[in-house]
């Protein structure tokens, strides 16, 4: 079982960054898909971005294309989120997600997910 440890949430203003990282366990990281869900108040669970550790492939909501970035190094067996330009609609929790078979479904059908990270928060104020 794939277990997933997160950090780098916190409280920001308009316009900053933020950087979220993602540590997985386990010894396959590379055949991985791993990426972000979030979820603000009062709205639904959305795929924020992907990346297929193996082939370096992404896959970015239109929401965030041009501001964040997706990284991994399969020498640490972590992810990270380069989150830019950071807007109060980016307020939410954020979700570290791992899709083991790596064919990036699971970017936009969570139920295609294998494992969950425990959540970080991301404020941006305005």
């Amino acid at each position: 079982e794939v277990q997933l440890v997160e950090s780098g949430g916190g409280l920001v203003q308009t316009g900053g960054s933020l950087r979220l990282s993602c540590r997985a366990s386990g010894s396959t990281f590379d055949d991985y898909t791993i990426g972000w869900f979030r979820q603000a108040p009062g709205k639904e669970r959305e795929g924020v971005s992907c990346i297929n550790v193996r082939d370096g492939g992404t896959y970015y909501a239109d929401s965030v294309k041009g501001r964040f970035t997706i990284s991994s190094d399969n020498t640490e067996n972590t992810a990270y989120l380069q989150m830019n330009s950071l807007k109060p609609e980016d307020t939410a929790v954020y979700y570290c997600v791992v899709e083991e078979s790596g064919t990036g479904y699971g970017c936009y059908n969570s139920d295609a997910l294998d494992a969950w990270g425990q959540g970080t928060l991301v404020t941006v104020s305005s």
